[in-house]
């Protein structure tokens, strides 16, 4: 998944994407999981997991803000970030062909990370880009910024975290500068690759290179926490609870 920086010259370009493919290559062989099996298992961990291994790691800025909500409470996604960074602007030539071009890059299993540098006045995604995106095998988006068509949108059971509604299309209002390339949101920055996962806690930044065991320390936490659980039911004290290994 090589960057794509609209307006860049193209041999520089090719000499970026060369260096990651080579690089994707050599992490690849050292992956145990695939990246289906990755998103697999991280979908049914809840981000409050997660975030636990991550502070345990002395990562603290995981989080996206609490602002970037999901449209419907019970949706949940994981999958790999595929960045997009954009901002206001009014030109309009070849502003869809560009959009087509970067629909057509996302990969499988990917969730649609937008950097939208603070936007507050655009919809940067929809019900058809919804639908381009299912086709490539997307399972998310996560937009710092606004969504409209929800109701269709809903009807597909895409999952889809934004800050904002609102009947703007970006179209003459905003566009994209960039896709494949390290964005910022609040205080996370969010590398192409890296594992996204959102739920009804928010949306959370795993770095790739510490998925495979932060996915491992996370699932042990659930696991653990059925123990946990149960003492709590069995009426336990908490101050026993804390002696026996457990937590609040």
């Amino acid at each position: 998944m090589s960057p794509h920086t609209l307006g860049a010259d193209p041999a520089h370009v090719t000499e970026r994407a060369g260096s990651d493919r080579m690089s994707s290559t050599q992490q690849a062989g050292d992956k145990a999981l695939s990246d289906r099996e990755l998103c697999d298992r991280f979908q049914v961990i809840p981000t409050a997991a997660i975030n636990d291994v991550l502070r345990s790691k002395g990562l603290i800025q995981q989080v996206l803000p609490p602002t970037v909500e999901a449209l419907q409470p019970n949706m949940r996604v994981a999958g790999i970030a595929f960045t997009i960074k954009g901002s206001k602007n009014l030109q309009l030539a070849n502003e869809m062909e560009e959009r087509a071009a970067m629909l057509e890059a996302i990969p499988q299993d990917a969730v649609c990370v937008w950097d939208t540098s603070n936007d507050d006045e655009s919809a940067q995604w929809g019900e058809v880009m919804t639908m381009a995106a299912q086709r490539q095998g997307c399972r998310g988006a996560i937009v710092d910024g606004g969504v409209r068509d929800t109701d269709k949108i809903l009807e597909l059971d895409f999952p889809v975290f934004c800050r904002y509604r609102t009947s703007n299309g970006m179209l003459g209002r905003f566009r994209m500068s960039a896709w494949q390339v390290p964005v910022r949101i609040g205080q996370v920055t969010i590398q192409p690759g890296d594992i996204t996962v959102g739920d009804i806690d928010g949306v959370i930044i795993v770095p790739r290179a510490i998925a495979e065991e932060t996915l491992v320390e996370a699932e042990q936490i659930q696991f653990d926490e059925i123990s946990l659980k149960k003492m709590i039911t069995d009426g336990v004290a908490p101050r026993e609870v804390v002696e026996r290994g457990g937590y609040f």
